[in-house]
C-alpha cells in the first residue's frame, strides 16, 4: 500500500483531493484519473484569474489579484498533490490586492512509497508520531526546498510586495517546509501558516532560527482525528513555536483527519487578510 499525504478538501466548493492512502500514488495522471483517485475541482462562484508557469520544480500556479498587487500568500502542497488544487481552493479568498502563489514540488523517489517518484519537497523515512519526532528525516531536502522558498519570496519583493506583506504557508510536508523557511528568514515576514503538520528537525532548529523571525506570526491548524500527523506531533511543534515567537496560535478541529474543512479555509483566509493588513 503506498501512501499520499496530499490530503483533501471536504466541501463543493474546494479542490477534492484523493484520500489520504490509496493503491496507487500519482499525482494527478491518467492512470490515477481513470482509477477514481483524482476528481475534477469544483468552483463556480467567482471566477478565478490564474497563471501558470513552470518553475525549477514542478508548475507553479499562481491567482492573480483584479486591482494592484500589495500582499502575497505563497502556499506548498502535500506529498504527492500540485499547487493545482490549491490554487482553486485558496483562491476563493482572494481580495482586490492579494496574489496567491502555489507551487508544485519537484518529482523525486520517496522511500516510504518503495522508491516511486512523485511530486515531493524532501523525502520521507516513516509516518507517525514516532517518525515526526524521533526518526530520521532528510535534512539537506528540507533545507534545500526552504531555500526555493526563500527565492519565492524574492519573486515576490521583486513584484513591489515588501517581506511584512507577504505570507507563506503550506499543508503537511509543505507545511513544514514553510515552518522552516519562515524561522530561518532574514528578515520578519507577514505571517507563516502550518496545516495539518510538524516542525522539522524541531530538536535542532533553534541554533538556525533567525532573531528576526520572533516577529513573525504563526498559525497551526491541526484535525484532531489526524492519524498521519497526529494532534501530538501538532502539539510539540505548538510548544516549541509558542515559546519562540512573539505570537502564535494553534487551531484544532476535533473530528478533522488527515485533511482540509470550509471552516478551516475559511479562518485562515480571515488570518491571511488580517496579516498582511496589519502592515499597511
Amino acid at each position: 500500500m503506498l501512501t499520499r499525504l496530499g490530503g483533501r478538501h471536504s466541501a463543493a466548493c474546494f479542490s477534492s483531493l484523493v484520500p489520504v492512502t490509496v493503491g496507487l500514488l500519482r499525482a494527478r495522471g491518467s492512470a490515477a484519473e481513470s482509477a477514481g483517485y483524482c476528481k475534477t475541482h469544483s468552483c463556480s462562484t467567482r471566477s478565478l484569474r490564474t497563471s501558470s508557469k513552470m518553475a525549477s520544480g514542478g508548475r507553479t500556479f499562481a491567482v492573480e489579484p483584479k486591482g494592484q498587487h500589495t500582499a502575497s500568500l505563497i502556499f506548498l502542497h502535500g506529498l504527492g498533490d500540485t499547487g493545482e488544487g490549491w490554487s482553486m481552493s485558496l483562491g476563493s479568498m482572494s481580495t482586490e490586492h492579494l496574489r496567491i502563489v502555489c507551487p508544485t514540488a519537484p518529482t523525486q523517489s520517496v522511500t516510504i512509497n518503495m522508491g516511486m517518484k512523485m511530486p515531493s519537497w524532501f523525502d520521507i523515512y516513516g509516518l507517525g508520531a514516532d517518525a515526526k519526532l524521533h526518526g530520521k528525516q532528510d535534512e539537506e531536502g528540507v533545507k534545500k526546498s526552504s531555500e526555493k522558498l526563500h527565492e519565492m519570496i524574492k519573486d515576490e519583493e521583486k513584484r513591489g510586495v515588501p517581506r511584512d506583506r507577504i505570507v507563506i504557508g503550506g499543508f503537511s510536508q509543505g507545511g513544514a517546509v514553510a515552518l522552516h523557511a519562515g524561522l530561518t528568514s532574514s528578515s520578519p515576514l507577514g505571517g507563516i501558516v502550518a496545516l495539518s503538520t510538524y516542525l522539522p528537525m524541531h530538536k535542532t532548529i533553534a541554533a538556525v532560527a533567525t532573531e528576526a523571525s520572533r516577529t513573525t506570526p504563526v498559525l497551526q491548524c491541526h484535525g484532531g482525528e489526524d492519524s498521519v500527523v497526529p494532534i501530538v506531533v501538532g502539539e510539540v511543534t505548538s510548544s516549541f513555536l509558542s515559546g519562540f515567537v512573539k505570537e502564535h496560535k494553534l487551531k484544532v478541529y476535533p473530528d478533522m483527519e488527515h485533511s482540509s474543512c470550509p471552516e478551516e479555509l475559511q479562518y485562515l483566509g480571515y488570518e491571511v487578510q488580517l496579516a498582511v493588513t496589519r502592515c499597511s
